[in-house]
């Protein structure tokens, strides 16, 4: 396995600690890169020999290796461990950091908004960086941003799981919503079919309708017909019983509707139709 990729977070340089991988160390960390080594990288050396450290180092080491672990990884048979560098940072090197940080953003096209891992996992080696710096002046700073750190990533977990829980969420309501907007398309599809039914039923029922007003006015016809030559007949009548007397008799205005009738009653029995 090749070196890991370069961070924006400090190591020392990597230290062979064994040919063989049957043990680990208990404050490493394994790491898996690809095939390829990031910018160049060579091959890990070990480190020329140093000058004795003293408790103070020894301890912001430590501390150190506890907030920011060693990263480790396999090179054939051998293990090799780098640590977090503990070299005090200037405000030059800081400067530094900025600058390649929008270096990485914008040769890895990191999104600028929205969620983007890339520009999250520059932001946090980043960070880390700055808790290493603030760490080797004075531990206890340090140890207030690690748990600030992990605060927030905290709840970028607990973003996340509810973002996931959310799509999840949604997905079934848009099969919910599928399913039911099957059954709601064959509801409208049975109601159209319906509407067509009852239109056919009231066209039917307007029909009979005109048909029953035309037989009603024909039969109105008819009968205003028969009283038209009802009228003419008794006019008639009136004519021929006339001519019959020879003198005018005077009758009483109640008794004329009367004699009318018994005239029409003579004259159908003398001429039946």
């Amino acid at each position: 396995m090749n070196p890991p990729a370069e961070s924006l977070l400090k190591y020392d340089h990597p230290v062979l600690i064994r040919a063989n991988t049957d043990r680990k160390s208990p404050k490493g960390r394994p790491l898996k890169v690809g095939p390829q080594q990031v910018r160049g990288q060579s091959t890990p050396v070990p480190p020329p020999p140093k000058s004795k450290p003293t408790s103070t180092d020894t301890t912001k080491q430590e501390i150190l290796n506890a907030i920011l672990p060693p990263r480790e990884w396999t090179d054939g048979t051998r293990l090799w461990v780098q640590q977090v560098s503990s070299a005090p940072s200037t405000r030059t090197d800081v400067i530094h950091l900025g600058e390649l940080l929008d270096t990485k953003l914008q040769q890895r096209q990191a999104r600028q908004t929205a969620i983007c891992p890339v520009r999250r996992e520059l932001y946090s080696q980043c960070f880390d960086e700055l808790i290493r710096q603030v760490t080797i002046n004075c531990a206890e700073r340090g140890l207030q941003l690690l748990r600030v750190r992990d605060e927030i990533q905290m709840n970028i977990a607990a973003y996340q799981t509810l973002y996931e829980s959310n799509v999840a969420f949604s997905m079934r309501k848009a099969l919910q919503s599928e399913l039911e907007k099957v059954d709601v398309e064959k509801k409208i599809t049975d109601l159209e079919d319906e509407k067509l039914e009852l239109k056919k039923e009231i066209n039917k029922v307007e029909a009979i309708e005109q048909q029953k007003t035309q037989r009603r006015q024909i039969e109105k016809g008819k009968h205003m017909e028969q009283i038209q030559f009802l009228k003419t007949f008794n006019l008639q009548l009136k004519v021929t019983f006339q001519g019959f007397i020879p003198q005018k008799i005077y009758l009483p205005p109640a008794l004329v509707p009367v004699v009318d009738v018994v005239m029409m009653l003579i004259f159908l029995f003398c001429f039946p139709l």
